[in-house]
């Protein structure tokens, strides 16, 4: 009867000591971390950015999708110009100057630029008006008043009315760097955004204007440029000639913070390319 006290007690001592090596192993297993599907960077910090107006949804669109991967950070932009945005970062008061126009020789000598996207110009004019092609030439002359009747170049017998952007705008200054009409334009409206050209020329059918190629409405039709119509194709490859870099600018010699450079490494990488396509503009070929 003795033997068989000790066998069943030992029975169960090892019944107990069997459960609670089980319980230990659920709870330790409980308590493990799962890893997280979307695990987010640890960068941190503030990148700010300043300068052109023409790069806004360009740089909205970068900003969102970086923060939203990167939640411990924040991306500023202040919209001042290409210029203004030239000189912020060549005094060290940004992180990423914005410029819709490619660095001048003496710029390039203290600052680097890195083309992110590309921006085509479209002309456009109002739907009524019959011209569908104009060569730069024809531009040139319409907006330095050289040709004033549409009827000299086949259209109505209408005086042309001149619409463009503000002497600040990078629109205007990609637009007449262009053209080679720089300080030679002769305009019946300068107005301050791409919305207000594109309303000016949808309501009058004598108007004529130039606005980014993302900005254009179906109020208004996009004419060809020397036989070619303004695409993402004719962009990339150049055969459209009416577009303009939109340019990231940093200092030479000096080093972005860590957070500035991987924010800069996203912009300028494939990965960036949807968002940029999502902001109307055109990525560049890598």
């Amino acid at each position: 009867m003795k033997k068989i006290i000790i066998s069943i007690t030992s029975l169960l001592l090892m019944a107990s000591l069997c459960a609670g090596c089980q319980d230990s192993t659920e709870t330790t297993n409980t308590e493990s971390p799962t890893p997280s599907a979307n695990t987010s960077s640890s960068a941190s910090g503030t990148v700010s950015t300043d300068g052109s107006t023409s790069m806004e949804q360009v740089i909205g669109f970068l900003s969102e999708a970086y923060m939203e991967d990167n939640p411990n950070v924040k991306v500023t932009y202040n919209p001042t110009g290409s210029g203004a945005g030239i000189q912020a970062v060549s005094e060290g008061r940004c992180d990423i100057g914005l410029s819709s126009r490619d660095l001048n020789d003496e710029e390039a000598q203290t600052l680097d630029g890195t083309v992110v996207a590309i921006d085509g110009i479209a002309i456009i004019l109002n739907p009524e008006n019959p011209i569908n092609d104009l060569s730069i030439q024809q531009i040139a002359d319409i907006y330095t008043g050289q040709i004033t009747n549409w009827n000299e170049i086949g259209g109505n017998d209408a005086p042309i009315v001149c619409i463009g952007r503000e002497a600040a705008s990078g629109t205007r200054d990609g637009f007449e760097s262009i053209t080679g009409t720089e300080d030679n334009c002769v305009y019946s409206q300068e107005l301050t955004s791409t919305g207000d050209v594109v309303q000016t020329v949808s309501s009058n059918p004598n108007a004529i204007g130039y606005a980014s190629l993302a900005s254009v409405k179906d109020t208004v039709k996009a004419i060809n440029v020397e036989g070619v119509s303004p695409s993402t194709e004719t962009i990339q490859d150049g055969t459209y000639k009416l577009q303009r870099d939109f340019v990231l600018v940093t200092k030479k010699g000096t080093a972005l913070s860590a957070t500035a450079q991987d924010f800069f490494d996203f912009a300028t990488s494939p990965a960036a390319d949807e968002w940029i396509e999502s902001a109307g503009a055109i990525p560049v070929v890598r």
